[in-house]
């Protein structure tokens, strides 16, 4: 018996917490991807030598706490962003929300174990393991509104100019790459543990190559015909909130929007949170008189129309109120859509809302007990009804996924009207440090799988262009103010995934199954 055999018997629930964390080091902004991948080997072979279904599911959730702990650590600083409640308590909301998110890699542990038990060759187990992690990300994604956040194909993306493995998404989808992702982990940790010496090494240095190699080397950059401007002001989440910072806010935003030496038609992206003006009219006065524009929403929007200027369309996040009986009793988190007069041509209300951000979960349960929001107001944000496409003629068609919206696979798109790009606005000032790096690759990925640019438009970074292949374009790092033009990148035909859904990710996941029952039938005679 090996050092590491000893070590996972002799201390297995430690193993599988340090085993959980380290297979969260290759997401960014570590980027230590070997780690996490030899990780997640190792944690499948250890699973695979467990004798009960009852040991693989104890196992899988303890390495599914320190999983996700790791991964959503920036969930933390959201509590510094806010006076209500203690800030320490984000500490412990962390490994709280991950008690939960645990259940995940348990339920695909057990899966394994009932169906491969340990008296069963590695690869089959390794196989369904894979399928059944492709499961549970999928039922993660939706189960109580969904927490799509850190997927483990995260893994698989390259840099900026290299998108790696990821390239595999129109095929797969995030989910199966997921699944694909475990594979690759098993297929580590089985060269190692079997004690072959030089294959390890080899098959590393082959997927270092795949995941590094710029995809400028096999695919022309393809340039598109529409102008952009990203504008990214870099407010505090202070100032987002401080009456006092409301028009140098705006006068930075309309700094950078000014026509310089973009020429034609042009399209702007301002993120969310970023404008402190209600543009809707109808509202008691009394919810106007506290923005920049004296109270006249009218007068808000021919200033930015001013700012614009002819063929110039404007697409930014905004606040739209729900009014009953003279008082707001509820919001929308939008983006709206103004041309070059300041008049509104079109709107979208995000869909996917971030609880205890946007809205407080049994709000008449837990407002007794001083829980809030983690963000400014005290009324819910409501649901908008889901992804759809606006078409502004020349300006092209837009489709909209707000803040983390776009980390939902398969839930980004309008299938019966497909964009020619997605924008993506975001407020990642209160992402901490690990969130908007995060933010941002998983934004790359829906660009990947559905063969469409995304726009990035954030308050505080990471704001950026990326193409169909996941390239990043143009990008403006975290704390920077900048504005970005060029023109958007064209689209690409309908992907498969684009096409099929998360319906391919499942269809993938009961290949492997099949597979994994083939393996232990071939392996048996």
């Amino acid at each position: 018996m090996s050092t590491l055999e000893r070590l996972l018997d002799r201390y297995p629930g430690l193993s599988s917490l340090g085993l959980g964390a380290l297979a969260a080091t290759g997401f960014p902004p570590l980027h230590l991807w070997p780690l996490a991948l030899l990780a997640m080997g190792l944690f499948v072979w250890h699973l695979h030598r467990l004798p009960t279904w009852r040991s693989a599911l104890l196992q899988g959730w303890l390495f599914g706490i320190a999983h996700f702990t790791l991964t959503n650590n920036w969930i933390a600083t959201a509590f510094t962003h806010q006076s209500e409640m203690p800030a320490a308590l984000g500490w412990a909301a962390v490994p709280l929300l991950s008690l939960y998110l645990a259940v995940y890699p348990a339920l695909a542990g057990l899966g394994a174990k009932l169906l491969v038990p340990h008296d069963k060759p590695l690869p089959g187990f390794v196989t369904a393991f894979a399928a059944f992690w492709i499961v549970t990300e999928w039922l993660r994604s939706w189960v109580f509104t969904g927490y799509a956040w850190g997927p483990f194909s995260l893994n698989l993306l390259g840099f900026d100019s290299a998108p790696g493995l990821a390239l595999l998404l129109p095929w797969f989808g995030t989910y199966a790459l997921s699944g694909i992702a475990v594979l690759i982990s098993g297929i580590l940790a089985w060269l190692i543990v079997s004690g072959r010496k030089i294959a390890p090494a080899a098959f590393l240095f082959l997927l270092f190559a795949a995941m590094t190699v710029p995809l400028g080397l096999f695919s022309s950059e393809n340039e598109g015909t529409l102008t952009y401007v990203v504008v990214q002001p870099d407010l505090d989440q202070r100032e987002l909130n401080d009456p006092a910072e409301y028009e140098p806010a705006f006068a930075t935003l309309a700094a950078f929007t000014a026509r310089q030496e973009e020429q034609g038609e042009r399209v702007v992206f301002w993120p969310e949170s970023g404008l402190p003006d209600y543009l809707r009219p109808g509202y008691p006065e009394r919810y106007y008189r506290a923005t920049t524009a004296g109270g006249d929403p009218l007068y808000a929007r021919r200033r930015i129309g001013q700012v614009l200027g002819e063929d110039t369309l404007l697409l930014t996040g905004a606040v739209d109120l729900v009014i009953e009986d003279e008082r707001a009793v509820g919001a929308y988190n939008v983006v709206t859509a103004l041309d070059g007069e300041g008049e509104i041509v079109g709107s979208y209300s995000k869909a996917h809302l971030v609880p205890y951000g946007e809205y407080l979960p049994f709000r008449d349960l837990l407002a007794p007990f001083g829980l809030t929001r983690l963000v400014a107001g005290t009324i819910d944000f409501r649901e908008g009804p889901g992804p759809r496409t606006l078409d502004f003629g020349a300006f092209g068609k837009a489709g909209f996924q707000i803040c983390y919206e776009i980390v939902f696979s398969g839930q980004t798109v309008d299938p019966d009207s497909r964009p020619d790009y997605l924008f993506n606005p975001s407020n990642d000032g209160w992402f901490g440090a690990w969130g908007p790096p995060q933010h941002f690759a998983q934004a790359r990925m829906r660009a990947i799988e559905e063969g469409l640019p995304v726009i990035r438009a954030t308050t505080t970074g990471i704001s950026g262009v990326i193409d169909a292949d996941g390239v990043v374009r143009a990008s403006i790092g975290k704390g920077e103010m900048d504005r970005l033009t060029g023109t958007i990148p064209p689209a690409r035909a309908p992907t498969w995934f684009a096409r099929m859904g998360n319906a391919l990710a499942l269809l993938w996941a009961a290949l492997f199954l099949v597979g994994a029952l083939v393996a232990m039938r071939w392996r048996a005679r």
